[in-house]
């Protein structure tokens, strides 16, 4: 299999465009936005992710030898565009919502200023990094918020749709409060912890459990935990019970149990009172198999004896909702304001900010969507991330992101805070956003009309 090239992750339709673009000489400053129409169902806010990504690609973004023959060998494309692409440097400006803040419809996270034909060839990938983590990063914090403290680690890897998927929700759950992940790679790469038991295989391959449990904690006993659910869960609690001292006599502590199947509730209570009754109050129980936020919340809820939890398929997959209706559109070109007035997929001209507002309990009461050079009251979020092809300052930490997630979620009103949508977070279009998509229309009607009486 060769190896991938970012530069070729895009749509054939972009490469079309330029080739038109630059056919005709377009190429004045376009501005084009990157944001989410409606929220899904479930969903009564989003958290940004995937900005770091998103401006490493920006910066880096390079057309090789090799991309520059494939694309000449499928007999497509101009000299003009190759040379061009040959030569690319993404030369524009972005301003953005810090990852870790909760956003919400209609929105734009990220807006990027460049030569037309720079804007449009990176729509594509753009759009497939900042709304998947977003995704993953909405997703998680209900898991969050759900779990009411306790820990919570990504198992999901497996069951992601792909590599580069498994990786980059790890970092997007990290962000939205999850304590880390199972994936290696991702403690590598980002610094985000990683957490490992051991599979139900490791049991099967011996022949007595209790065996495979002290052979599993002399290989491993930094972290214990030990999977108690491969046959009779809580005959398994007792061995365990049983094995204890003699890893003490060893200097090896048992942190944890695993369970992964079943009444979860039912068996936590079980297994916490023989750990209890055996002198093991000290050991704690982490749960996994197939929850979701709601499974978490009803745990939680239940009083269950669980500290922690390993979130999978529902996490990486975003099983419920697993995309966002989100766009990344022309606003303005050439100093003029462009808009799309399509049914349902109709979008607001200009560049534009975000104001938020806060109210006396320090939660946050209402944004305002308006033009990027007005002011309303509050606080704006966008900012400028990237100036002429550089960033505008050294990218925040995960950890930083991290933290700014978790002070968001705090500022989360009552109502969102809850998994059912009560009710939807106020964003109001400022009326001057409202007059100027009236005028881009009356100045596009004026035109369409002048055109068809030519001869």
């Amino acid at each position: 299999m060769n190896q991938t090239s970012e530069a070729l992750l895009t749509d054939l339709y972009q490469l079309n465009m330029l080739e038109a673009y630059l056919r005709e000489g377009e190429s004045g400053v376009a501005v084009f936005e990157f944001f989410v129409r409606r929220l899904p169902a479930e969903r009564g806010f989003l958290v940004a992710a995937g900005l770091d990504q998103c401006l490493s690609f920006l910066e880096t973004l390079r057309y090789g030898r090799e991309e520059i023959e494939w694309l000449a060998s499928t007999g497509r494309f101009t000299d003009r565009l190759l040379r061009y692409l040959s030569e690319f440097r993404f030369t524009g400006d972005v301003h953005a919502i810090p990852e870790g803040t909760v956003v919400f419809e209609s929105e734009p996270l990220l807006r990027v200023t460049a030569p037309l034909p720079q804007a449009q060839l990176v729509e594509s990938r753009v759009i497939n990094l900042m709304q998947f983590q977003t995704l993953i990063a909405s997703k998680a914090a209900r898991v969050v918020l759900a779990a009411s403290g306790k820990l919570l680690v990504d198992f999901g890897f497996r069951r992601a749709h792909g590599g580069e998927a498994g990786l980059l929700a790890a970092r997007a759950a990290y962000i939205a409060g999850f304590a880390g992940t199972a994936t290696v790679e991702a403690e590598r790469q980002f610094g985000i912890p990683t957490f490992g038991t051991m599979a139900h295989s490791f049991i099967e391959a011996h022949d007595d459990e209790s065996t495979a449990f002290e052979l599993f904690a002399e290989a491993r006993p930094d972290n214990l935990t030990l999977l108690l659910d491969t046959y009779d869960t809580e005959a398994a609690a007792r061995k365990v019970v049983a094995l204890a001292p003699r890893l003490q006599q060893r200097g090896i502590t048992i942190r944890s149990v695993r369970l992964d199947s079943g009444d979860l509730a039912t068996l936590a209570s079980r297994v916490r009172r023989i750990l209890n009754e055996g002198g093991l109050s000290q050991v704690g129980i982490f749960v996994s198999g197939g929850l979701d936020e709601a499974a978490v919340s009803a745990l939680v809820t239940a009083g269950a004896p669980i500290d922690g939890f390993g979130i999978g398929t529902s996490l990486t997959t975003s099983s419920d909702a697993p995309s966002l209706d989100c766009a990344y559109k022309l606003q303005e070109y050439r100093g003029l304001p462009r808009r799309k007035r399509s049914a349902n997929k109709g979008t607001w001209p200009g560049p534009k900010q975000v104001w938020r507002r806060a109210g006396e309990d320090g939660r946050i009461s209402g944004d305002t969507v308006a033009l990027a050079d007005g002011a309303e009251p509050g606080v704006p979020l966008l900012v400028q991330v990237m100036d002429a092809e550089k960033r505008s300052a050294p990218p925040p930490t995960l950890a930083d992101s991290r933290k700014l997630a978790q002070r968001e979620l705090e500022q989360l009103p009552d109502y969102l805070r809850q998994l059912g949508v009560e009710r939807r977070y106020p964003v109001t279009i400022a009326p001057s956003l409202e007059r100027l998509a009236a005028e881009t229309d009356l100045r596009i009607l004026r035109t369409e009309e002048a055109s068809s009486r030519r001869p």
